[in-house]
């Protein structure tokens, strides 16, 4: 199937995912990768972007999982950090402030240990000037339990955007998780329940040890692995996710230049999240912004729309 959405007006790459979630990029940077964007802020100038998705944010304040809980792998990284977040009450009146003055779409990515706790955040917020879409996540793989659980569940990923659609008129994305049987299965459950775009992949469920020390390097074990190593896993769920629904999608792992954010674009995505290359290029969401401006604005291109979803499988 083909997403629809239209460009939103103004430069060549800006584009509409519908619901008010207008973006000036199809660039985005990825929740947890960039905090709630203050300190990334003197590095780059942030306005460049589509927009940022803040770290997730919980009811209450989180410490997280015990370190050590962040490795280095061949090619990317597995990290365990378990959402650690200041909580609903200190974002509100810490980092809301900051985020109205970023020029660009802010994106709130929200967790929960149930349902309910999803919905006391989203009820919370929507009362809060400055927010252009909430990102739930339902999927991340290092915290036990939790979200993961409604994540790899049709039934459960429906009622909780039902619910969530329910108490807003916001635009809501729903986070995928790649470690599912059918990711597309899922994403039709989010589609039919309400959802106005999907965003994948999340981290891929990996582990890291010292054989000298016969030890795992995480503290959890497990992990959450992003980075390049990921990418040809995301391509594929993004390509098998953009014909399995009609609203629009969001692609990201292992996105770490120009070249692979048209990878994913050219495969069903109508904007992409960079992550885990925030770490090592703290402006390279700038970069590639300006570089697919460049590519799009150039003579005989095709429009942002045009290219997006055009792979050739013939």
């Amino acid at each position: 199937m083909n997403q629809q959405g239209t460009d939103a007006s103004g430069t060549c790459t800006s584009i509409s995912l519908g619901r008010g979630l207008e973006l000036k990029s199809p660039v985005l940077l990825a929740s947890g990768t960039v905090s709630y964007g203050e300190e990334l802020s003197t590095l780059c100038d942030l306005s460049g972007l589509g927009g940022i998705v803040t770290k997730a944010i919980s009811v209450e304040p989180r410490a997280g999982n015990p370190p050590r809980r962040i490795a280095e792998t061949p090619s990317g990284m597995i990290n365990a950090i378990g959402l650690a977040n200041v909580g609903l009450d200190r974002f509100i009146s810490d980092k809301m402030p900051f985020l109205r003055t970023l020029g660009t779409a802010v994106i709130v990515n929200i967790a929960g240990r149930s349902i309910d706790d999803y919905c006391e955040v989203v009820s919370r917020l929507d009362g809060e000037e400055g927010i252009d879409a909430y990102e739930i996540n339902l999927s991340c793989p290092n915290v036990k339990g939790e979200c993961m659980i409604m994540g790899v569940s049709s039934e459960a990923t429906s009622e909780i955007v039902t619910k969530l659609r329910g108490i807003t008129g916001r635009h809501l994305m729903i986070k995928l998780t790649p470690n599912v049987t059918s990711i597309g299965t899922i994403a039709r459950a989010a589609e039919e329940a309400g959802a106005d775009s999907l965003s994948l992949i999340n981290t891929v469920v990996g582990m890291a040890v010292n054989w000298k020390t016969r030890r795992p390097l995480l503290k959890n074990v497990t992990g959450g692995l992003s980075g390049p190593a990921i990418k040809p896993i995301a391509l594929a769920k993004v390509w098998e996710v953009y014909n399995s629904v009609n609203i629009p999608l969001v692609g990201m792992g292992g996105i770490a230049g120009f070249e692979d954010a048209m990878e994913f674009l050219l495969v069903g995505a109508k904007a992409v999240q960079i992550g885990t290359m925030n770490f090592v290029y703290p402006d390279i969401g700038v970069k590639v912004a300006a570089a697919l401006h460049e590519y799009f604005s150039a003579p005989g291109a095709p429009s942002l729309g045009q290219y997006c979803g055009s792979l050739a499988i013939s």
